[in-house]
């Protein structure tokens, strides 16, 4: 009943943005001239838990296709010389013939553990952390292949105002709140540089009216929030499915769902749905959330170094909108931990 609600809530108030604001522009124009705006929300409440990984929120802001970074007028001067630097040390990010897109990032993620109303430090358990967090993703395309570069930047600790946000909520619901924050991680200004890779391999009409398509993925992550390496792929079937690089949840180097393809007319696009599943496996070195603190003394478990999850979800698309829900299983991910975890992932494209 709950996710029902949610998912009624999203969809009625998505739709009448849509129809209010950018159904008129949208449609006169090619894909290629649109931004494109990403909502993402993820929380256990649809697994019916409230622990480990328990909420996080995400909005990405994506310029339109670009023949050069430099095109993107919210990228300020001083920015560029940095931006091309970055470039230049990973070649592989620039395909020949490719465009691109800019993405502005804002987020806040909140983890606890499985019992959050004991005051006292619980040392078996994960600790108690709120990351927020803004950043930039570069991305590069071509039809079949899409590279993202990403550099976030943000704080660990009380100043992520984990406990104001999860506490908030928890008022607002009727429901206990968490009693352990004093436990949290210590403050820690945060930096987290990413790669990540997407393959289109195969795409195939079936039927004339139904279609399938197979995309892979490979990244890695490099700071003090996490340093880790991961491969992954979505598979996807149903009817009319965009051409974008598939879905994401909330991850460092995560893809963009805006259209890759210049000649994709909106009168061709209509409507969509179709059902996918996906996986992923991560080699994991550090990770702040398991390890604690970097510099200063704090609580931490000890994590498991291989960890995996995969995931089903069905899609609707409609025009430049795109309403995505993904049920999500997540392998144990520190020694002590009881079982996997499940969140729901809901994410909202929409290109105007």
């Amino acid at each position: 009943m709950i996710l029902l609600n949610i998912i009624r809530r999203y969809w009625c108030i998505s739709i009448i943005f849509y129809l209010l604001f950018f159904s008129t522009s949208a449609w006169s124009k090619d894909p290629s001239e649109l931004q494109t705006v990403q909502l993402f929300f993820e929380n256990d409440l649809f697994g019916d838990t409230d622990k480990y990984y328990t909420n996080a929120v995400q909005i990405t802001w994506l310029s339109n296709d670009l023949k050069r970074y430099r095109d993107d007028e919210r990228l300020p001067e001083w920015s560029l010389p940095i931006i091309h630097s970055i470039i230049k040390a990973f070649p592989f990010s620039s395909v020949p013939g490719s465009v691109h897109n800019v993405g502005i990032l804002l987020g806040q993620q909140i983890y606890t553990p499985s019992d959050i109303q004991t005051m006292t430090l619980i040392e078996a358990e994960r600790p108690y952390a709120g990351f927020l967090y803004g950043g930039l993703a570069l991305h590069s395309k071509t039809d079949t292949i899409l590279d993202t570069l990403e550099i976030v930047l943000g704080v660990v600790g009380p100043a992520a105002k984990a406990e104001f946000a999860q506490n908030t909520v928890h008022d607002l619901r009727d429901i206990p709140t968490a009693k352990g924050w004093d436990n949290q991680l210590q403050n820690e200004p945060a930096i987290r540089f990413s790669w990540q890779r997407k393959w289109r391999l195969h795409s195939m009409e079936l039927l004339d009216i139904l279609d399938y398509d197979l995309i892979s993925h490979a990244g890695l992550a490099l700071g003090n929030v996490k340093t880790s390496g991961n491969a992954g792929g979505e598979i996807r079937f149903g009817y009319n499915i965009p051409k974008d690089f598939g879905s994401d949840v909330i991850r460092a180097g995560a893809g963009i769902s805006a259209p890759v393809s210049a000649d994709l007319k909106q009168g061709n696009t209509s409507w969509g749905m179709h059902l996918f599943a996906s996986s992923q496996v991560e080699g994991v070195i550090h990770d702040i959330f398991l390890d604690g603190n970097t510099w200063e003394h704090s609580h931490s478990v000890d994590k498991k170094r291989l960890v995996a999850d995969l995931s089903l979800g069905l899609a609707f698309n409609f025009d430049m909108f795109k309403l995505t829900y993904r049920h999500l299983f997540s392998t144990k991910q520190f020694d002590n931990q009881k079982q996997g975890h499940i969140i729901g992932s809901l994410t909202l494209t929409l290109s105007f």
